[in-house]
Parts: structure tokens; sequence; C-alpha cells
């Protein structure tokens, strides 16, 4: 079987990365495994690029799914420093979808990017057969802004700090204790899954993501996603050519997290972690983003260090790439449940 969840660094550079198409003097930042945007120059501005699913899931009700879609969208983006300014969206719509279920999702979404100042430029909306939750389409989110405020995301250089905001498994946490909230009932205790299902808001990393870069210079930016805070720092070192030693101890982990992962048998540490932001900063500005993140009420610690080498080392042991994040196996595994 193949593993769910997106394709490892062997399929990209086996598959992907050899075909590219054309090459051109315009690209500032072309597509890397494990790297969030791309960015190229259009009139001397930086211009940053990320493209990912709509991802909907109808569990979480339309509203709060269209939300969780649309901070999806946008959020590799903005870890390159750049605000959100512009979207290009299509919806390849399930047949059951209803209108009154399209207009809470777009509405919702609409909502979203006039908070953030963005504005949708074009798209494809449409229903077709063999369409089905949560994939139902694709968008790229566009950034546009000055050279000088690009956060590269092979930035990282050695004596960096390693921040870390929200600590491990928040989106894990969030979405796995509403959508299997039957099953933790009665196994679980109220308040941890109540604590856990208040995570669900703490699943974007935009602001996080821009309060950080105007507080001090910034040398890197990656959200924790698929296999979480572990592949993220992992991702990065391997991006910049260094090595990164970090340190779980301090790192923030919010209430219902331990709970959740222990139930779905996940380790929080290698699983998907939307909303967690992973970020190098040199060390003479890391306590000016840790004040601006806390100002903001993002938890945050100064969790390790940049270090000459290659790979990750955590508490003092080397830890490779988990590979496949443990999230989509408690799906997996968890989904046939809700339905005896």
């Amino acid at each position: 079987m193949t593993d769910l969840g997106k394709v490892d660094r062997e399929f990209f550079d086996e598959y992907i990365y050899p075909h590219l198409g054309a090459d051109r003097e315009d690209v500032l930042l072309a597509p890397q495994h494990g790297v969030d945007f791309g960015a190229i120059d259009v009139g001397g501005k930086a211009v940053a690029m990320a493209t990912d699913p709509v991802f909907v899931m109808p569990s979480l009700g339309f509203e709060r799914a269209a939300w969780f879609a649309f901070h999806i969208l946008v959020s590799d983006v903005a870890v390159s420093g750049l605000a959100p300014t512009h979207l290009s969206i299509d919806f390849n719509l399930p047949p059951e979808i209803t209108d009154e279920q399209f207009a809470t999702v777009w509405e919702t979404m609409d909502a979203e990017a006039r908070d953030l100042g963005v504005s949708v430029v074009t798209g494809h909306t449409a229903r077709y057969e063999g369409c089905n939750y949560p994939m139902v389409g694709g968008a790229t989110a566009i950034a546009v802004g000055e050279h000088d405020d690009l956060v590269r995301p092979d930035g990282a250089r050695v004596g960096d700090r390693v921040v870390v905001t929200k600590g491990p498994a928040v989106e894990a946490t969030g979405l796995l204790s509403i959508q299997f909230e039957d099953l933790m009932r009665g196994e679980v205790p109220d308040d941890e899954i109540e604590a856990a299902q208040e995570r669900f808001y703490d699943m974007s990393p935009v602001r996080d993501a821009l309060v950080a870069a105007a507080a001090a210079p910034v040398s890197a930016m990656h959200d924790a996603t698929e296999c979480g805070v572990y592949g993220g720092c992992y991702e990065i070192a391997r991006a910049a050519g260094v090595g990164i030693e970090l340190e779980r101890d301090p790192i923030p982990v919010l209430p219902g997290v331990e709970a959740t992962c222990e139930f779905f048998d996940v380790d929080p540490w290698a699983s998907i972690s939307e909303g967690t932001l992973l970020l190098t900063v040199p060390e003479e500005g890391v306590d000016d983003v840790l004040d601006a993140l806390d100002a903001e009420g993002v938890p945050a610690a100064d969790a390790g260090r940049v270090v000459e080498g290659s790979g990750l080392v955590v508490d003092g042991e080397p830890t490779d790439h988990p590979g496949a994040d443990p999230y989509w196996a408690a799906v997996a595994e968890n989904l046939p449940k809700l339905e005896e």
C-alpha cells in the first residue's frame, strides 16, 4: 500500500524535481521537498506563491471547515514573511454539496480574506462526479512584497536560535478530537476533550509568522504540517545544509494534546501540526521575537540552535525525518469505528 499523505523526498527527487519546465532567470526560489513556497521577481517585487488542496471536512461543520481550509491555503505563503495578498481558487465539488453549504464555505472564506487583506483574483467552481471530501479542489495563494522582506526557507545559519510556537500536534489534536469525539467520550476525561477541541482555532500560523517577521530579522520559517515538529525542523536543516539541535523541554505542549495523542497512539512530535510555526532567528533578535509573540498571546519558546553539520538532534539523540505522519494511520483506523 502506498503511504498516505505527502510524497517523500525520494519520490520527489525521482519523479518531480527533474521535470520543472523551463529555466527562467526571474525564479527566486524553485521547488524543493519540504519547502512551503516558491518565489519569483516581478518588476522588482518579490512574489511568493504556494499551492495546496482545498481541504473541506464536513464533519467539522461547514463554517469551521471553511475557516480551516482558508488558513491552510494562506499559511504556506505567510511563512515567506510577506503578508498574503491574492488568492486563485478552484472548487471541484462533490455532487451532494448543497447551495446553502457552499454559501457557508464561501462566505466564511470571504470574511477571513477580508480580515487579512487578501483579494480573490480568479478561480473555477463546479460539481463533478467522482469528487469527494475532503479534497475538493486546489488553490494558489500569493504574497507580494519587497525582496528584503522575503524570508527564504533555506536561510537558517549556524549560530541562529530555533523558536517554536504553540508546540506539537496542534492540528492532529484539534481534528481528531472533533472528528472522533464519540469514540473518546467515556475513555478520555471530558475536560481533556474540551481542551483538545479548543486547539482548533490554534491551527493557523499566519499571524504568528507576520508578527515574528515584523519584530526582528528572521532567517527561516516553516509551518510544522505533516510530520510535525520533528519533520519541520529536519526540513529547515536540510534546506539550509545545516544541523539543528532541539530541546523538547522548553517547548509548550498545549492542553488536550497529550491525552488525545495517547488515545489515538500518535507521537505528538512527529504528527501534523498546522499552526505550529518553526523559526530560526539570529541570537540578537530572539527576545524581540518572543516578546512580540507573547504580546499577541502566542505561546513560544527558544528551544534549540542551528549548528554545523546536518540533520536533527533532539535532546542529544540523532532523530531522522519521521517519513510518514501517524495522523493518517489514526484516521484510517478509526473511521470504520464511527460506522459500527
